[in-house]
């Protein structure tokens, strides 16, 4: 029995010396994947500065390299040590399908941070409508993405409702086209009033001539005989709301020059009185 017991110890003895070079091996493999991970992360980071990336692509791509390397650096690492790779990707295979499936809004919107980082639809900075909010980008992350709204909120919207819907990029335009209603009474002359609300238009410093403003009488409302005024306008030199302001004020005080009547809505009360 002593005889089982002292041979049971010296093979567990050599077995252990045995396996103390792999588990070194294993060990230094790990520290130097994290090192060469470090390495790769600042390796990317420095070669796509140069070619003027954006800096979430940079990031991204960066961390891809860093995780890509430890990944393969920790599978090197068990093999060393005789551990069952095949068999623990497998399920770790599996695990991932269960915990994936259990988290798949999660998945989703990473996969969605990804395309966008990607395809860059929007960058930090530019004016855009997204998933129903109006306002400018101050944050794109691989889960959510950050929009300041014209009254000061800050949305945080998850990147798959970013992606799944419609994006206007108002920043990403060299010219938008503006239409204002305005009405004028039923005696006017309607070539008169074209001419005046034209000339005001083509004094915005930001309108653009080609295609040239214009005006369309389309209605006989109520009290007024109604027109839109048509112009478009390079963002760059103004924006959309200075542009709407500045020829309201301009077409309402030559109107005022002019003599040309913005009629208020009229109407007719007929009150009966009640015979006795």
């Amino acid at each position: 029995m002593e005889n089982i017991v002292g041979m049971s110890l010296d093979r567990l003895l050599a077995d252990l010396i045995a396996f103390i070079p792999n588990l070194i091996a294993a060990v230094v493999i790990f520290i130097v994947s994290l090192y060469v991970g470090r390495l790769g992360f600042r390796s990317v980071q420095t070669a796509m500065a140069k070619r003027q990336v954006d800096p979430e692509i940079i990031l991204l791509l960066a961390r891809i390299t860093q995780w890509s390397i430890l990944v393969f650096g920790t599978v090197w690492a068990l093999a060393q040590v005789n551990f069952n790779v095949t068999s623990f990707v497998a399920g770790l295979g599996i695990a991932g399908f269960t915990v994936g499936f259990a988290l798949k809004d999660i998945a989703e919107n990473f996969v969605a941070g990804i395309l966008l980082l990607f395809q860059q639809p929007f960058e930090i900075g530019d004016t855009v409508e997204a998933a129903g909010y109006n306002g400018t980008v101050t944050s794109i992350e691989i889960r959510s993405t950050t929009i300041r709204t014209s009254d000061g909120l800050l949305v945080i919207i998850p990147n798959a409702s970013v992606y799944g819907n419609p994006i206007t990029n108002y920043s990403k335009i060299d010219r938008r086209r503006i239409g204002i209603t305005v009405g004028v009474a039923y005696d006017t002359d309607l070539d008169r009033a074209d001419d005046i609300i034209l000339n005001e238009v083509k004094q915005l410093p930001a309108i653009i001539d080609d295609p040239a403003p214009f005006v369309a009488f389309n209605e006989f409302g109520d009290s007024s005989i109604n027109a839109t005024i048509y112009f478009w306008i390079d963002p760059g030199e103004a924006g959309y709301f200075e542009a709407l302001d500045a020829v309201v004020k301009n077409v309402k005080a030559a109107f005022d020059r002019e003599g040309i009547n913005i009629p208020f809505p009229i109407r007719t009360v007929y009150s009966h009185q009640a015979v006795t």
